[in-house]
């Protein structure tokens, strides 16, 4: 059975910082592509990050390019999404995805598509206050 299992959400303050933790079990890891994405009240799902496993290569939205670094423990299968300098704008549940295309050497908007991912966690929420 797939299983992506979030954690590390939490409430901070504006310019603080957090870790997300992605826990992935029951599939070949390093085949696939995990991504974060995340949902505020009232908008869209929306891609953050994602992380081509096979290859390292990572791929990020503008909103959080320089602030937001997605990271891999091929031996644990955890994906992690460290985020600092966070701003009240990134107050959302965050969701871990996997996708079983292993990309390389492509754009953020072919790999971090909701449409393309097969497998989905419960999510964790982050608020961040002003």
């Amino acid at each position: 059975e797939v299983q992506l299992v979030e954690s590390g959400g939490g409430l901070r303050q504006a310019g603080g910082s957090l870790r997300l933790s992605c826990a992935a079990s029951g599939f070949t890891f390093d085949r696939y592509t995990i991504g974060w994405f995340r949902q505020a009240p009232g908008k869209e799902r929306e891609g953050v990050s994602c992380i081509s496993i096979s290859d390292g290569s990572t791929y990020y939205a503008d909103s959080v390019k320089g602030r937001f670094t997605i990271s891999s423990d091929n031996a644990k299968k955890t994906v992690y999404l460290q985020m600092n300098s966070l701003k009240p704008e990134d107050t959302a549940v965050y969701y871990c995805a996997a996708d079983d295309t292993p990309y390389s050497g492509t754009t953020y908007y072919r790999v971090c598509n909701l449409n393309g991912m097969d497998y989905w966690g419960k999510g964790t929420l982050v608020t961040v206050s002003s």
